[in-house]
């Protein structure tokens, strides 16, 4: 059953233009999700709409089968971490962290019990009497988590937490949100719009482009098989050709090429026309036509840029360019000619 409905959102700055356009989800109660998308999409509107900084032009938010669509920010008991912490630089940590006990009315001795508590859970105990300047940027996210958490909130909302740290930090700590979400088991919306992050931590990431969510599954439902061009693109899908149904399960492209797939065209099937996708490290060039029966394209390589592991090749085709990530043991030339082999069960229609 769903802990969390937003229903037909639209959210509106200056009156005219619609930044969230009746935006629907669901979540279910204990589960992290995650809000993906490019800067503009609406995702941390849709979080400010949850939070109650923005109440909705139209649309109902339901928590526990409740209104809260104009509850104020402060009767919500939501936890909520900023992108830029948000500290109060002249409080100690335990007064950070106590801050919103406080603003409860609740009793001293309880608040010293619950923030030591939550203080050993983050991983800061005996940090109690430092000031945020004292910190490194991963304690101050943690003291920022823990005063969200502190009040045991109904849900936990992130809005991009992650965004000030160094890259190695930044793997550390979201395996550390994660690992705290799982263990309080709180409701949890994440704000991010790097794809690898959220990927990693959520049980389900919703995909937002112009204010609507494209589409909304697991992290691994979306990786392999993305539900439009928007979403693949967005997920590092870099090949796409245009292709026209003429069987079950067979393309073919403008000039002629027929592909064949065993992924369900889902939504598409209907359509006549399509768009086929693959990343490029899911086609394979191959030395003869032997080794594959379809989904054979011939092609000259223009460019061959090194990744490390692999050489990455931009093959002109038929079809246009083609990106290839291939490994070290055969090297291909510009100019030479190849054959490639897009795999039945790698290619996606969108």
């Amino acid at each position: 059953m769903s802990f969390i409905n937003l229903k037909d959102i639209t959210v509106s700055y200056d009156g005219k233009v619609d930044i969230l356009k009746k935006l629907n989800i669901d979540i279910e109660e204990g589960k992290l999700v995650s809000l993906l998308g490019p800067s503009g999409c609406g995702k941390t509107t849709t979080l400010r709409v949850v939070a109650g900084f923005i109440q909705p032009k139209n649309g109902q938010f339901i928590c526990e089968k409740e209104d809260y669509t104009y509850i104020p920010v402060h009767k919500r008991n939501f936890g909520l971490v900023f992108q830029s912490y948000a500290l109060f630089p002249h409080l100690t940590v335990f007064d950070n962290v106590a801050f919103g006990l406080k603003m409860q009315k609740v009793d001293k001795k309880d608040i010293k019990k619950a923030v030591e508590e939550i203080l050993e859970v983050v991983d800061l105990k005996g940090y109690n009497s430092r000031y945020p300047k004292e910190l490194s940027g991963g304690q101050r996210q943690r003291v920022a988590l823990a005063r969200a958490l502190v009040i045991k909130p109904k849900l936990l909302l992130l809005d991009e937490p992650l965004s000030n740290l160094d890259a190695k930090l930044r793997l550390k700590m979201r395996a550390e949100i994660r690992k705290l979400q799982q263990k309080l088991g709180i409701t949890t919306i994440f704000v991010t719009h790097d794809q690898e992050e959220c990927f990693s931590i959520s049980d389900k990431v919703a995909v937002m482009n112009g204010g609507l969510i494209e589409q909304y599954d697991t992290p691994e439902e979306i990786y392999t098989n993305p539900s439009s061009e928007f979403v693949a693109r967005f997920v590092g899908f870099e090949n796409f050709i245009e292709l026209d149904k003429i069987g079950d399960n067979i393309y073919q492209s403008k000039s002629g090429v027929k592909f064949i797939t065993d992924i369900s065209d889902k939504d598409t099937k209907t359509k006549e026309k399509l768009v086929g996708t693959i990343r490029p490290d899911n086609i394979k060039i191959i030395d003869n036509e032997n080794e594959a029966e379809n989904n054979i394209l011939e092609g000259i390589v223009d460019v061959r840029t090194y990744l490390g592991k692999e050489y990455q090749y931009s093959i002109s085709t038929e079809v246009g360019t083609i990106l290839v990530n291939a490994n070290n043991e055969k090297i291909y030339n510009q100019g030479n000619e190849v054959k490639l082999y897009l795999p039945a069960n790698k290619l996606v229609l969108v």
